[in-house]
């Protein structure tokens, strides 16, 4: 399995001259303090409301306090994914304000989104998703129909499609978008390009409620993963299929099997949650063993010659369009 270059240095060498570090530094902070002003604003303002409504006589007093009830409410999960719009708003104005580029340009040196990557994206991480999901089932099969009702998940299939689309996005835009792109243009070596925005996005997902192992085998997982994403855009020069594969990651655990506790209000299944107690460190190290056998797995359908879902490069994606 090889990779063309080309098209990803055509993206890697599309940033214009003030692209310098320092700008990049800065644009980083710009967007850290937006995502973190928009969480703030969107969380303590939802809670408020959420306080207020638990007031009355008649609602039931959440478990663990008011922020905790409030974020595993469904009005709280739908907050917590539009905060990333300071993500958004963050790229737009480091872009516009300090880069003097059009936002568009993080999307690929022809500065849009593939849509056929983008579906090819999706399409795998569903499959490989299936996958897990057996494998995980045969570890464990606890499985509980989750608490929300068909027509309750239908009713809210959409908004929940588009506001995870609106955070899967925001994370590519910035780990795979921004900072890949800045810091491959100043810097050629792949350990800092691609290992740093890697590396931060992982750092991330770890959760205070899991154990240390638990931690363990999740971060080892999802750095599989992102070094999946950032393959994706190396070897196609855009973000169509990262977009789409992290998009369909994220729904998988949004709407059809949960295994945080924190986020099980929309799925239709729930299993045992990550976070909760029972998990050894052999069940550790078998999910960490699926999580990246499965990254590895999205790997091939997405990059193997053969694959029906083999995603191309966008000078060859354009090339066929026209």
């Amino acid at each position: 399995m090889t990779i063309d270059p080309a098209a990803f240095e055509r993206y890697r060498n599309s940033p214009n001259h003030k692209t310098t570090l320092p700008r990049l530094c800065l644009g980083t902070v710009i967007v850290i303090v937006l995502w973190g002003a928009s969480t703030v604003a969107v969380l303590l303002g939802g809670a408020y409301v959420f306080a207020l409504w638990q007031a009355s006589p008649e609602a039931t007093p959440p478990y663990g306090g008011v922020m905790d009830g409030f974020l595993a409410s469904p009005i709280g999960i739908l907050s917590a994914l539009a905060s990333f719009s300071g993500i958004w708003i963050g790229l737009w104005i480091a872009m516009r304000w300090l880069h003097g580029e059009p936002l568009s340009a993080l999307f690929g040196a022809g500065r849009h989104v593939s849509r056929s990557g983008f579906l090819k994206g999706l399409i795998a991480v569903l499959v490989t998703s299936l996958v897990s999901e057996i494998l995980l089932y045969m570890l464990q099969p606890g499985i509980a129909r989750g608490p929300i009702s068909l027509s309750s998940w239908l009713l809210f299939l959409v908004p929940i499609i588009l506001l995870t689309l609106l955070q899967t996005s925001s994370e590519e835009m910035l780990f795979r978008g921004y900072l890949l792109r800045g810091l491959a243009k100043r810097f050629r070596s792949p350990l800092i390009w691609a290992l740093l925005p890697g590396l931060l996005f992982t750092s991330l997902h770890w959760s205070t409620g899991s154990s240390a192992a638990i931690n363990a085998c999740v971060l080892a997982s999802i750095a599989a993963f992102a070094l999946v994403l950032t393959l994706l855009v190396y070897a196609t020069g855009n973000l169509g299929a990262a977009l789409g594969a992290h998009l369909g990651n994220n729904l998988t655990g949004f709407l059809i099997i949960s295994h945080q506790q924190s986020y099980n209000s929309f799925a239709l299944l729930n299993a045992k949650p990550l976070e909760g107690p029972g998990w050894t460190t052999s069940d550790a190290v078998l999910i960490a063993c699926i999580g990246i056998a499965c990254s590895l797995l999205t790997m091939a359908l997405l990059l193997h010659p053969r694959s029906p879902l083999k995603v191309t490069a966008e000078m060859a994606d354009r090339a066929e369009a026209a």
